[in-house]
């Protein structure tokens, strides 16, 4: 199978750093230097601009990245040959300004253009600009991108292509009365979304009238926002589905190729979370049937590029067309991994014109590939509402065997309200499912995030979940598992003594440094008496206050918690943000997030942060007399509990409001959230208005 890879050689974006791992194995390296293109500009940025540089420098191609002003220093940016500023941070003045864009293009030569996803990756005008100034666009023609970008338009050509559709209406839906009306034809429960629309922007789900209203008013303003097209349309929503999609591939001489499945239904806000290929669920029949479903359809808009067909798949495998995604997936480098295909360079060979170098009996299905979408937000709040910052601290897992990061940060990155907030995706590859959760498991204990707020903690308990290790899952997977919210890890009572062993160990060691210094500065004043044969300390963890008596020797330390003996042992380099340690034998990574001098301490313990407060016995007995803060009463008060941009404000001093009544909209990374009051009050002050910025916590409405 020429040009196939195998196994994890398909990690090629394993590191920004270009960390080496195993190259294709190719028949001659011809196929990497084969003539295509000169220079490409990628209309794109973070992650996504990196990895198509990856590509572009093997194959030998000069790259062209675009940015905003804010970006000028971005990892996407320092790896381009040359880099041109498109316009000021808001997308619709820079990543979506097709003027500014034709203009770098034609200053810097680019002979075409690759899109990544997202931005105008599907936006047939931009393409049919390219081809006005003969640049070539690294995708389908203008007519799949319209035919499969218009979400009736392409439920429709499904159907003549004899692929399964969902029951709906297939017009435009005018306005929300007639939402209304169409919803009650249909049938409740029933999915509102964009017409133009993707990566769950401008969807929502209405189980009633009322919520068909606010559901149609949200999501035009959305996809009129997202997309510039605020066409909604409507359908049955299939309750509890798994989302699997296959990846096709096609040229421009007729033919084409579904490259395998990817499972893609751990989601939130129908947005995937984590991702796999291939999918526990699927036998070979029904992954040959959306195969070949896929195909047709593909071949039924002379499809010619890399493209993703999605579908909904019931608990009796009957399988429902749901869109085609005519772009690169974000989720791809799963696919890359079973199949040891590059699809960037399958794409860029397929836009000069070559025809597909492989059939369909050459693509297999090596081993398991599990992607992780990791975010800046904060999974405690609606399973991940935005967050903001600098990175201050960040180093990959790419030590690692097995492991791919495709990322496009560094340290001192900035997350902004502007852009996704989307860190990296982290990949593991294993021989089977098993072995590439177990790498995820471990990539995740060793990714150091700092600065922001992120999703490790949520995507850790998933990948662990029993429901999730069986394969028995579906696009509700979340809200099912965790109903009332995720809270973190739940300790056993061996963990928690693991937890307090560990913490207490780290509390020691630091310890015994300050002693060292103390030792060797004879002008310090003593931090602590010297040689403590055994240390009795009072743990708080959970509110829960437990007595621990430890010693050490060398390395180990011996900790008695609650009365169970437990022996860590660790090389107790506090300088490394990592901490391997082994608590009698189990291997153990943590890392100590924050130390403070009254004894707080934050630690991350398979995958959630734990706040232990350590004190030695004198301190928690001299602890008690000092008074707590009182907690601030909430319930007449509204905080922003994310950061964004007002998009409206609905309420004024002196009004009435009921509780669940909607007070403001905050829209944060192009998704538009409504703030409701928390109990019903007169309106004492409004401190925001329509187009504010406004950060996590900020007062927006105080109630009387």
């Amino acid at each position: 199978m020429a040009g196939l890879w195998v196994g994890a050689a398909a990690l090629v974006g394993a590191g920004r750093r270009g960390r080496r791992l195993p190259q294709p194995l190719m028949r001659s390296s011809a196929l990497w230097t084969l003539k295509t293109f000169d220079k490409i500009l990628i209309a794109n940025r973070g992650e996504i601009a990196c990895r198509v540089i990856k590509t572009c420098k093997k194959m030998g191609i000069k790259t062209v990245a675009i940015h905003s002003d804010v970006d000028a220093s971005s990892v996407h940016v320092k790896m381009a040959d040359e880099a041109v500023c498109v316009g000021p941070a808001p997308t619709s003045k820079s990543y979506l300004n097709m003027d500014a864009i034709m203009e770098a293009i034609k200053k810097t030569r680019a002979q075409a253009v690759h899109p990544g996803y997202g931005f105008l990756s599907e936006n047939k005008e931009f393409a049919k600009c390219l081809a006005a100034e003969d640049v070539i666009f690294i995708g389908p023609d203008t007519h799949a991108i319209q035919a499969m970008g218009d979400k009736i338009e392409s439920k429709l050509l499904a159907k003549k292509a004899k692929v399964n559709t969902i029951p709906g209406f297939d017009g435009v839906v005018k306005d929300a009365d007639e939402a209304v009306r169409i919803a009650r034809e249909i049938g409740y429960p029933v999915m509102i979304k964009a017409s133009a629309g993707g990566g769950g922007k401008g969807m929502r789900i209405a189980w009633d009238d009322e919520e068909t209203r606010d559901g149609f008013r949200f999501s035009s303003q959305e996809a009129a926002s997202s997309f510039g097209d605020d066409r909604l349309l409507i359908e049955k929503f299939i309750d509890n589905p798994r989302h699997i999609e296959i990846q096709v591939l096609g040229d421009k001489h007729g033919n084409a190729l579904w490259l395998n499945e990817r499972e893609c239904s751990i989601q939130r806000r129908n947005q995937k979370v984590v991702e796999e290929a291939p999918s526990i669920f699927l036998d070979s029949e029904t992954r040959r049937a959306m195969g070949e479903q896929a195909v047709a359809l593909a071949k039924a808009v002379k499809y010619s590029s890399a493209g993703t067909v999605e579908f909904l798949v019931d608990s009796k495998k009957n399988f429902y067309f749901l869109e085609m995604n005519t772009r690169l997936q974000v989720e791809h480098p799963v696919t890359e991994c079973i199949t040891g295909l590059d699809l960037v360079q399958e794409m860029i060979r397929v836009a000069k014109g070559y025809p597909l170098r492989h059939k369909q009996a050459d693509i297999p299905i090596n081993g398991w590939a599990v992607e992780c979408r990791v975010y800046a937000e904060d999974p405690y709040k609606s399973f991940g509402l935005p967050s903001v910052g600098r990175l201050s601290q960040y180093q990959e897992p790419i030590h690692l065997p097995g492991v791919r990061v495709d990322s496009g940060i560094q340290p001192g990155s900035d997350i902004s309200i502007y852009y996704d907030p989307m860190i990296s995706k982290l990949i593991t590859y294993g021989s089977d499912r098993t072995e590439a959760l177990k790498r995820m498991e471990d990539a995740l204990d060793n990714y150091v995030i700092r600065g922001v707020t992120h999703n490790i903690a949520l995507l850790r308990e998933v990948i662990i979940n029993s429901r999730f290790i069986e394969g028995d899952i579906n696009t509700k997977f979340l809200s099912d598992v965790y109903p009332d919210g995720f809270k973190g890890h739940k300790l056993t009572e061996n963990e928690r003594n693991q937890l307090l062993a560990i913490a207490s160990s780290l509390f020691m060691a630091f310890q015994l440094r300050a002693q060292h210094f103390q030792e060797h500065e004879n002008s310090r004043v003593p931090i602590i008496q010297p040689q403590v044969a055994n240390w009795q300390l009072s743990v708080k963890l959970h509110d829960e206050v437990h007595t621990v008596v430890a010693s050490n020797s060398g390395p180990t330390f011996s900790v008695e918690v609650d009365g169970s003996k437990l022996n860590v042992t660790s090389t107790w380099n506090l300088a490394s943000p990592l901490l391997s340690v082994s608590v009698d034998g189990t291997p153990r990574t943590v890392q100590c997030l924050s130390r403070e001098a009254g004894g707080n301490m934050s630690i991350q313990f398979l995958g959630t942060v734990y706040k232990v407060h350590i004190l030695t016995k004198l301190a928690a007995e001299l602890n008690k007399f000092m008074l707590e803060k009182a907690a601030e009463d909430t319930s007449s008060i509204l905080r922003s509990p994310m950061p964004g941009v007002v998009v409206t404000v609905s309420v004024k001093p002196g009004d009435m409001v009921a509780e669940g009544q909607e007070i403001c909209v905050i829209e944060a990374m192009k998704m538009q959230n409504s703030m409701t009051a928390g109990k019903t009050g007169k309106v004492k002050s409004v401190r925001c208005k329509a187009g504010d910025t406004v950060g996590e916590g900020d007062l927006l409405v105080e109630l009387e």
